[in-house]
């Protein structure tokens, strides 16, 4: 299957309400629709999170790696070969979320060729356990908003936002223990708030107040410091920002990691089935992807709970109808070609030019 065709829409969705990152406040999310069509009439799709404060990348600059690097680069190689299609990326350095959308593009591509869905042509299941992800608030607030989301869609699990000071984020654990009850698992995310020699002492007092799991705690690295950290702390170190490629999880691999964010939505499935190979534990990590973004990415099998369940947050969709989250679990279409599932007046009502 080589390219014939292809096409790039920008779309922003607003959310229901502010969102705080640790490096960003949002009313809105901006994204990049991928459609590629091969020579023999089959369509991929993939979307992208634009956000300059994760991908580095602004609409034009991510058009224009598109358009002169990475799509001329895979002109002539046949978009069925996962394997061939790598290795034309690697002529390219950096450019993680241009490659990452191909890639994406391709894998839909093939489960429409193959007539199969992607998550069984990945070894999948038609439904995963999902988690809510609680970003910063007051403590009271993240309480509130962790019951009604549990509550409304039966998650099992949450992925709590910290690095509000040590101090709050207990005082968020503890409140939102009390909303939800003792059967829900916490993860804690800290966004590398801390420094590195606190962050012994941090998970354990998050691993106290019920935190299963403790995701970037502080700045990682591959070193001794990391190996005496997931050595002692108790719980599973989930490594998230410093881990974007094989390379690097191997790094951490060597050094003792137990768990790794995959995240199909910035590096690609390619890349992510490659790194998941090296774990056992292994989350399918928030990319603040809409419906659209959800449906490509959740079909990425993984050992945590996924956490693509952000859409939730969001006013407007680029999708027919929404994904659907019942006791905590996100079903997945039984649909091959996932380009019949945008809604391209919804994309055109929606659309912000570059």
């Amino acid at each position: 299957m080589k390219l014939a065709d292809w096409s790039l829409h920008f779309y922003s969705l607003p959310y229901g309400r502010e969102v705080v990152w640790s490096n960003a406040v949002e009313t809105a999310g901006l994204f990049a629709l991928l459609r590629i069509v091969s020579d023999d009439g089959f369509t991929g799709i993939a979307e992208g999170t634009v956000k300059s404060t994760w991908s580095a990348v602004s609409p034009r600059s991510l058009q224009a790696a598109l358009e002169d690097l990475i799509l001329p680069l895979v002109k002539e190689v046949d978009l069925g070969d996962a394997v061939a299609l790598s290795r034309r990326f690697s002529r390219i350095p950096e450019n993680r979320l241009a490659k990452g959308l191909v890639d994406n593009a391709c894998w839909t591509l093939r489960a429409a060729a193959a007539k199969k869905p992607l998550w069984k042509l990945l070894n999948g299941k038609p439904a995963v356990d999902t988690c809510w992800t609680v970003t910063r608030a007051k403590p009271s607030v993240m309480a509130k908003e962790a019951a009604e989301y549990c509550g409304r869609y039966g998650f099992r699990t949450l992925k709590v936002k910290g690095g509000q000071g040590v101090k709050t984020d207990l005082e968020a654990l503890a409140a939102v223990r009390a909303a939800v009850g003792p059967s829900v698992e916490f993860y804690v995310d800290a966004n590398s708030a801390y420094p590195r020699e606190e962050a012994l002492d941090y998970v354990r007092r998050m691993a106290e107040a019920g935190a299963t799991v403790a995701e970037d705690p502080c700045p990682l690295a591959p070193d001794a410091a990391f190996e005496a950290l997931q050595r002692e702390c108790g719980i599973p170190i989930l490594v998230d920002a410093s881990c974007t490629s094989v390379r690097e999880a191997e790094l951490y691999a060597a050094r003792g990691a137990r768990a790794v964010s995959l995240k199909p939505g910035r590096i690609g499935i390619s890349e992510s089935l490659a790194i998941r190979k090296l774990f056992d534990k292994t989350a399918l990590g928030i990319y603040a992807e809409s419906a659209l973004g959800t449906l490509v990415n959740a079909q990425l099998p993984a050992t945590l709970a996924a956490e693509q369940s952000f859409f939730l947050m969001m006013k407007n969709q680029v999708v027919d109808a929404l994904p659907q989250i019942r006791g905590g679990r996100l079903e997945l279409p039984d649909e091959p070609d996932l380009s019949r599932l945008v809604d391209w007046n919804a994309v055109k009502d929606n659309s912000c030019q570059p």
